[in-house]
């Protein structure tokens, strides 16, 4: 696996250095990756000014079949950009290249929306309408758990939108990235999309450009201060999807086994990598001992592998600064709770089995903070109105989820949960025409459906005399 380029200005070029990237399931080197310098950065952002008047010029229906030949061009390469992101990122090879066909139906599902004037005033006096322009050049930060479906939230609306882009995939996951890069070079006009990237070292030079209007970036709440302020300077947008530390509220009426298996999905996919997996579990306490059962049956039957392996369910950590992290919590979490019995796991990679700890409360470092990881804290409440205020008490608010045979009950409490997307008897659900965007410290502004493209425009408003 090699041969992999930037690209800058419609063209493939190689960096001005290299670095290893490695297969997390064999601690192996992948591939020599290319490694943008400050000059070629420089080159990509001003690559994608000289293009945005072009481009911004053209009629949407234009920009629409663009997306569309995107679509297909890596709809048809979804085999092979899975087979990719599976050995760069961890996760099975049917969810990766399931990851590949979600980009491109992102791309077309985008090209479906509205992007229209709108008369608000049409009287004796005056003529006002609304109109949607783009903003110039766009930085596009994604993350490495799941590098290609990020990226569908963010490309399609704001090239549709007339924008142009400059992306930075995360150090440790950009084969598959740069790969895309490679097969739509000659979809669009040299400059509207550029691809650059690094070693976790461009990341401020690229956000306090001042030939970048906007950037959208998806990450650690940590990291998105960083970003908020470099952004500060000359007030660019912003759209920050950001950590969570997402509830789950399971209420006494439930029917266990069923909500088990939703729950344990919720929480594991990935390897619990997910920003928005259930990372808090509140269950009443007279089915709490029933739920800890079947949530650790199904934690032991899980098949932990090599995602290229025919039978693998979860894959490995994506890198050795998460797999010390969430192995540093589990360690604390077995001081304050009961860790249980887990499933096997390949000798080397970075595995970490779905493990379910019991008996832990707020307090411990698994639940009041962020793990990224497939171990699950299972907490006992009594009174709903408590768990309710405990699932609160973060400064996160991302997703949460309540779970309930009942559902006006369910949308009691639902209500209430202070997140910026609630689940009833289901968590993490995603689509392309779904507004999503977290509260508190999880992030600012909204991606997907319509505000999600609206995000990426200059709302203008023309006031006219009659």
């Amino acid at each position: 696996m090699d041969n992999f380029k930037l690209l800058i200005n419609g063209r493939l070029e190689a960096g001005d250095a290299q670095m290893d990237v490695i297969n997390p399931a064999t601690e192996q080197v992948l591939a020599a990756c290319p490694r943008a310098s400050r000059a070629q950065l420089d080159r990509a952002i001003a690559a994608a000014k000289t293009a945005y008047p072009a481009w911004a010029a053209k009629d949407i229906a234009e920009r629409r079949k663009a997306l569309n030949v995107m679509a297909d061009i890596i709809e048809a390469n979804a085999d092979m950009l899975g087979r990719i992101l599976t050995q760069e990122q961890g996760k099975p090879l049917k969810d990766a290249v399931g990851e590949a066909r979600a980009l491109a139906a992102n791309f077309r599902d985008f090209a479906k929306l509205p992007l229209d004037e709108k008369i608000i005033e049409d009287g004796a006096k005056r003529h006002v309408k609304t109109r949607r322009r783009p903003l110039g050049v766009v930085a596009l930060i994604v993350p490495w758990n799941f590098p290609l479906v990020t990226l569908g939230s963010k490309i399609p609306p704001a090239l549709l939108a007339g924008n142009t882009v400059v992306i930075k995939p995360a150090p440790t996951t950009p084969l598959a990235t740069l790969a895309m890069g490679a097969l739509l070079k000659d979809a669009l006009p040299p400059g509207v999309m550029n691809i650059v990237a690094d070693a976790n070292d461009l990341g401020g030079a690229l956000t306090a450009h001042p030939d970048i209007a906007k950037i959208s970036f998806t990450g650690s709440t940590a990291t998105g201060r960083k970003v908020m302020e470099a952004a500060s300077h000359d007030i660019k947008r912003l759209t920050l999807e950001l950590g969570g530390n997402d509830a789950a509220i399971v209420l006494d009426d439930v029917d266990v086994k069923k909500s088990a298996s939703g729950i344990f999905a919720g929480a594991f996919r990935n390897s619990g990598q997910v920003c928005i997996a259930v990372k808090r579990l509140y269950v009443h306490e007279s089915i709490y001992d029933a739920m800890v059962s079947e949530l650790s049956a199904l934690a032991k039957a899980a098949v932990v592998g090599d995602g290229l392996e025919q039978g693998t369910q979860l894959g490995p950590l994506q890198n050795r600064m998460q797999y010390e992290k969430v192995k540093e919590i589990l360690a604390d979490a077995a001081k304050s709770g009961t860790v249980l019995e887990t499933s096997a796991v390949p000798p080397r990679g970075y595995f970490i089995a779905p493990t379910i700890v019991r008996d832990i409360a707020e307090g411990s470092r698994l639940v009041d903070e962020e793990q990224f990881g497939p171990v699950l804290p299972v907490i006992s409440y009594s009174d709903p109105e408590d768990a309710l205020a405990r699932a609160n008490a973060t400064p996160y608010g991302l997703g949460a989820s309540v779970w309930s045979s009942d559902p006006a009950r369910a949308l009691k409490y639902a209500q209430r949960l202070e997140a910026g997307t609630v689940w009833i008897n289901k968590h993490s659900e995603l689509a392309a025409h779904i507004p999503f965007g977290g509260a508190k410290q999880s992030g600012l502004g909204v991606e997907r459906g319509e505000e999600g493209l609206a995000e990426f425009t200059q709302l203008q408003v023309i006031n006219a005399a009659v």
